[in-house]
């Protein structure tokens, strides 16, 4: 039985292995910082202690999380050239990326209801939208994307790996892994489908519904300039949405084990990490204005 398995990456673009580490180590670093950054100032600055940063700041939490459970091993991967990976190890990082990736898909959910809420719903917001109702809607993700992870780990968990060890991808992830099982796959290719469903597919067709309703009432609103601030509050989450959903529907939706899925991975597990935080202030007055004052804050002092 099979004891380790070799992560062979991006090793056919051996003249790009350098520029995709830089590329990789400079997306976490900022990640890493931008999002520190966001928390920081969620929780010093009392213009951001609302409803709406607090999500934002939770989501930061969780981009934390989800990139440092991936981008290290990538950046071993591609430096030092040690594809392997153990066993443990290898489910292990299984388990956190997909119920931090199925988490993801909920708390989007969660930010999408929230900014439904405040725009068709703004003089009964501060009324429903308490802090213990807050808490709440931040915590359920966390669960239900672990429970959902729980699932098609469990199945994975009873496959045989007799060989071959290579996995044709930068992450342990379902589809790769299940191709390199020599038992029979039915059972879990069904649980994934199911699975990216319920976490994927459920989601997306509530956040399409939820940011209709807001275009429907912002279209409504009299003037450019009211039209223009209610959506400059849902727009940075709108664009953030797509970006995740958009690659993670054809990886997981369409599952081929394909070599163009771990370059689509890329996105969802570098990229869009890596833009998020620039998207969720340089698109947000209140976050600009609480980083020039905590910027002056520091030059004052």
């Amino acid at each position: 039985m099979v004891q380790e398995f070799v992560l062979i990456a991006f090793s056919d673009l051996k003249e790009l292995q350098l520029l995709l580490f830089l590329f990789a180590l400079i997306a976490y670093t900022i990640c890493v910082t931008g999002n520190i950054t966001i928390i920081v100032l969620v929780r010093i600055e009392p213009l951001l202690q609302t409803p709406m940063y607090f999500f934002i700041s939770t989501f930061a939490v969780l981009e934390i999380m989800f990139v440092t459970a991936t981008i290290p091993k990538l950046l071993d991967n591609l430096i030092s050239g040690n594809k392997t990976i153990s066993l443990i190890e290898c489910f292990t990082q299984l388990f956190v990326f997909n119920g931090l990736g199925e988490t993801e898909c909920y708390l989007l959910l969660v930010m999408a209801f929230d900014r439904d809420l405040a725009i068709n719903s703004p003089l009964h917001y501060s009324a429903i939208m308490r802090k213990k109702l807050c808490v709440l809607l931040a915590v359920a993700p966390w669960v239900v994307g672990f429970a959902a992870s729980s699932v098609t780990f469990g199945f994975m968990a009873q496959l045989d790996f007799c060989g071959p060890n290579q996995i044709n991808h930068f992450i342990c992830d379902l589809v790769p892994l299940e191709i390199l099982s020599c038992s029979d796959p039915s059972m879990i290719k069904l649980a994934i489908i199911l699975t990216a469903t319920f976490a994927i597919i459920f989601p997306v067709i509530i956040i399409i519904a939820l940011y209709v309703h807001i275009i429907n009432t912002i279209l409504k609103i009299k003037g450019a300039e009211g039209k223009q601030k209610a959506f400059s509050t849902c727009s940075s989450h709108l664009i953030v949405t797509s970006l995740f959903f958009g690659a993670a529907l054809i990886v997981y939706i369409i599952p081929t084990g394909g070599e163009n899925d771990k370059y689509l991975a890329l996105i969802y597990t570098v990229l869009t990490p890596l833009l998020n935080p620039f998207i969720y202030t340089l698109r947000n007055s209140d976050v600009k204005k609480a980083v020039k004052k905590f910027v002056l804050n520091i030059f004052i002092l």
